[in-house]
Formats: C-alpha cells, sequence, structure tokens
C-alpha cells in the first residue's frame, strides 16, 4: 500500500497528483482542520517530513492529525523524547522530532530508524538534521505569512536546509 494524502482541500489523490500550491491557514482553527483532511487521506505506510520554523505549527498539525485519527489521551511532543508513539484507527503512528540530533549516527544509537521498519505512519519534525538518511513519501512545509501560515504539500526529497528557530 502506498501513501495517499490530500491533494487540495478536500479531493483525496495519490502521491503523483499531489499539487505544489501552498495553502493558507489562517488560524490554529485552520490548521486543524487541514490536520482532519490530512488524517482521513493518509495510509500507511508513510513517511511524512515536516519542515519549518520553530512555531510554525508543526507540533499542532501532528496532534490534529492523531486526534482524528482517535487519539484521546495526552499528545506531548517528542522534542526532548526523540519519539512519541500513538495507537490509531489506521494503525501506530510514530511522532519523532530530530532537532536535537546531531548526526546519522546518533540517530542510529538512539534507534531512529528501527520506526521506519514497520508499516506505519512517521512525521519527522526537523528531517534536514537526518542528512538525506531517510527517504520521506511526503514533505510538508509550513512557512510564516501574516498571522497565519503557508502550508505545502509535495513528494521528493527534504533540502538541506539551515537550522532555523533556535
Amino acid at each position: 500500500m502506498r501513501c495517499s494524502v490530500v491533494a487540495d482541500a478536500g479531493a483525496g489523490a495519490d502521491m503523483s497528483l499531489i499539487v505544489e500550491s501552498p495553502l493558507f491557514l489562517a488560524d490554529e482553527a485552520a490548521t486543524l482542520a487541514f490536520a482532519q483532511r490530512f488524517a482521513a487521506d493518509v495510509q500507511p505506510p508513510c513517511s511524512i517530513a515536516l519542515v519549518g520554523d520553530l512555531g510554525a505549527g508543526k507540533t499542532t498539525f501532528v496532534r490534529g492529525v492523531l486526534r482524528a485519527l482517535g487519539v484521546t489521551g495526552a499528545i506531548k511532543s517528542p522534542t526532548y523524547s526523540l519519539v512519541e508513539t500513538y495507537e490509531t484507527s489506521k494503525g501506530e503512528v510514530h511522532h519523532l522530532d530530530a532537532y536535537r540530533i546531531e548526526s546519522v549516527d546518533d540517530f542510529e544509537a538512539r534507534g531512529g530508524f528501527e520506526y521506519f521498519q514497520s508499516p506505519s505512519i512517521r512525521f519527522v519534525e526537523w528531517p534536514e538534521r537526518l542528512h538525506g538518511a531517510v527517504a520521506f513519501d511526503l514533505v510538508i512545509r509550513f512557512q510564516f505569512d501574516g498571522d497565519g501560515r503557508r502550508v505545502t504539500v509535495t513528494t521528493g526529497e527534504v533540502q538541506a536546509e539551515a537550522r532555523s528557530g533556535s
């Protein structure tokens, strides 16, 4: 089974049809609504890179996906633990945060690659810290735009980007 997601504001599509046009999210409610649409269409196995500055909405988006997939308990940020795993209506979802990863060897030593060996959904914040060691099905970029955010969903690789927001 392949990863499939929302291509635009409501139509489902497989990865080859993802539109790279940015979507404006005016506020947290819009981010959560986008997350709910994404959750309805995403299928495991799927590895999703989340790119954006601190506070751009990456964790809020994942929290929205998890709620839409039936998680009712506490949803914690994986900033200090590297990964938080949740049982959902679509199986396991792993939320990884590579912000504190120093190298690919560090990621491996912490067991990071093990999460990519199962047919799960994997969200990775700060994927550029992995220097291309993980292949992603989708890249979701969050950019500040006035008081809101602009989000773009694409297929392909995560480009080497400067670490910002520290």
